[in-house]
């Protein structure tokens, strides 16, 4: 059975943000602006996708 993924992309700046949201935009291994991954779609990926979704783009992959 194969898993569902996720194409998650930085839209904005981590700058002046929150260490915990600076912290899961990294651990989603996003670096710099426009910069994409494709990760599991798993709980504790979606628990770090909901605390920057102001920062990030999510689309199925």
């Amino acid at each position: 059975m194969r898993k569902e993924q996720l194409k998650v992309t930085l839209k904005s700046s981590v700058h002046g943000q929150l260490r915990n949201i600076r912290a899961s935009v990294y651990g989603l291994g996003l670096r710099r602006i426009r910069d994409s991954r494709v990760v599991p779609d798993t709980r504790e990926v979606r628990g770090m996708i909901q605390v920057a979704q102001h920062l990030l783009g999510v689309e199925r992959a």
